[in-house]
């Protein structure tokens, strides 16, 4: 039968101070942890547990069973309602147990392209002879990942959240919780590393790089022309590929890199005002595209944003210091890390 009227605003109302009671509860709990900062062990003071609803239900049972207990005098039932309250207590030392004393630190992020998941990286270190199972990280929008940590074992954790828009993402706080081993407690602690994820522009599917002199110097064709060989030297993180000298490399003599008196050809110069676009997330899209391009076809390149240029260079290094300033053009300084 539906619910009368008034049945259903009493309903609401319990939901809705149920509600009140754990925005409040989870306030006063950040309030007293602060950010943190290399490894991080859980201890008492970081672990909370409440019952869960069907811990408040057992509870309920209990309660039941032992006003039964008293009024029939039955000594069986006193057994019985004990020893299920005495295994509820276990439970709930083995839920404070499953946390205790893991450590965790936050790992590198890399950066990816709109639309993609960042992948957060955590590193739990499990230093106690006990097995941890059934452990979950999620953040306040719910996205979560569940994993178990052997005893004296060491587990990688990638928590995957959506991006959605350029720039810097990060997790915020988040909440490392177990209902281990009978799914009667709640136990949980929040975690709140200082770690980012850099967001690209997502690329549009295709634009043709700039060709041709222009009049405000928007892009030239990169030529490579003939060369004269001018030399080794020790390999910098960043340099093309194929400048490697992979047969002195293959002689065991260290990775070096090739270097020639002429430069190569022309440079390609990739400005914001050539960019095709209707407005500024679709020029600077249009310039990740550009990018990408320019790095996989092996040309120098530099970038003009209106706030400023990089000179013409090539490699992984540069083509990532492009597509980091590309992501975070014109964004507040309150969004950088």
């Amino acid at each position: 039968m539906p619910l009368a009227p008034s049945e259903n605003c009493g309903e609401e109302k319990i939901n809705i101070m149920l509600f009140k009671l754990k925005t409040r509860f989870r306030s006063w709990a950040l309030r007293r942890q602060r950010n943190d900062d290399g490894t991080v062990t859980l201890t008492q003071r970081r672990i909370y547990i409440l019952p869960t609803r069907q811990g408040f239900a057992l509870a309920f049972v209990l309660l039941l069973m032992l006003l039964g207990d008293i009024n029939y005098n039955l000594s069986l039932g006193y057994v019985l309602t004990f020893l299920l309250a005495m295994i509820a207590v276990m439970s709930m030392l083995h839920a404070f147990r499953n946390l205790a004393q893991l450590q965790v630190r936050a790992g590198h992020v890399e950066p990816v392209f709109a639309t993609e998941p960042a992948r957060f990286v955590y590193h739990f270190h499990n230093i106690s002879k006990l097995d941890r199972y059934q452990i979950n990280l999620n953040d306040m929008h719910g996205n979560s990942t569940v994993f178990d940590v052997a005893a004296n074992g060491y587990k990688e954790v990638i928590l995957n959240i959506p991006s959605t828009r350029r720039g810097w993402l990060t997790t915020g706080r988040v909440a490392l919780y177990t209902h281990f081993p009978l799914g009667l407690f709640h136990a949980w602690s929040y975690l709140h590393f200082d770690t980012r994820c850099l967001v690209y522009p997502k690329p549009i599917t295709d634009a043709p790089l700039p060709s041709g002199k222009t009049p405000n110097g928007a892009g030239k064709s990169a030529i490579a022309g003939d060369e004269d060989f001018s030399g080794l030297r020790k390999y910098v993180a960043g340099d093309a590929l194929q400048r490697i000298a992979w047969k002195v490399f293959a002689r065991e003599q260290g990775l070096q890199v090739k270097q020639f008196s002429n430069p190569l050809g022309d440079e390609l110069w990739l400005d914001y005002s050539a960019a095709t676009g209707s407005n500024e997330e679709e020029k600077l899209a249009c310039m990740a595209r550009w990018v990408l391009k320019a790095e996989a076809q092996e040309l120098r390149y530099g970038l003009r944003l209106p706030d400023g240029e990089l000179p013409a260079n090539l490699g992984t290094a540069h083509r990532d210091e492009c597509l980091s300033s590309i992501a975070l053009f014109n964004l507040p300084l309150k969004t950088e890390p």
